[in-house]
């Protein structure tokens, strides 16, 4: 059993984006500050977009959010803006951390949210209770996804039920199933990828 089965447009040319906006919700068109280290990938806003479509609303109304990987937190701050109830942000660089905080500002959504500046071992470590939906999008330099992964089933993170979708390189594949967290599709934007698991999926 190997990775994901790949659904939907593979064939898509998805252009990154300089500018970035919130793509939906209550402070949709919503300017945000970019990466504030160079080489830093942030999530394009069609990729975004894509990823939100593809949970649906219901996935996110209410839910409490993890971003990991957070970068400029644009993850995040676009659940927040489509209902989240809540969201941690996890970014070990602290000049991004600074970035995080102030897209929160500019979107008014600092109230909803914290941003742990830390790395995503010791983050996973020590957040309490669960989530509805885990998002990340790490750095394609990274070489195994499987450790997080595993970590975030292995510190009961995310709850039955719950939505991990993860953003990785085209060239990375991940395998169908971490513990409790079962792939249900994967989509190709370019050379992005995105997987998304559902926690507590029957065979």
């Amino acid at each position: 059993e190997h990775n994901c089965l790949l659904t939907g447009n593979s064939a898509a040319t998805i252009l990154r984006s300089v500018k970035m906006r919130v793509t939906g919700g209550l402070v949709r068109g919503r300017k945000l500050m970019s990466p504030a280290i160079a080489g830093a990938r942030p999530t394009s806003d069609l990729v975004r977009s894509a990823i939100f479509n593809i949970l649906g609303q219901d996935s996110i109304s209410e839910a409490r959010v993890l971003d990991l990987f957070a970068g400029t937190g644009s993850l995040g701050i676009e659940a927040l803006s489509r209902e989240a109830a809540w969201a941690d942000f996890v970014e070990m660089s602290s000049k991004q951390c600074g970035v995080i905080k102030s897209n929160l500002d500019i979107t008014g959504l600092t109230n909803r949210a914290e941003v742990f500046c830390r790395k995503t071992e010791s983050a996973l470590s020590s957040l309490q209770g669960s989530y509805n939906l885990v998002l990340m999008d790490p750095p394609y330099r990274m070489e195994s996804l499987a450790p997080v992964l595993q970590a975030l089933e292995r510190e009961g993170l995310v709850e039955d039920g719950g939505t991990v979708v993860v953003g990785h390189s085209k060239r990375v594949a991940l395998e169908s199933r971490y513990g409790r967290l079962r792939c249900s599709g994967t989509r190709r934007y370019g050379d992005s990828a995105v997987d998304v698991f559902r926690a507590g999926l029957e065979q």
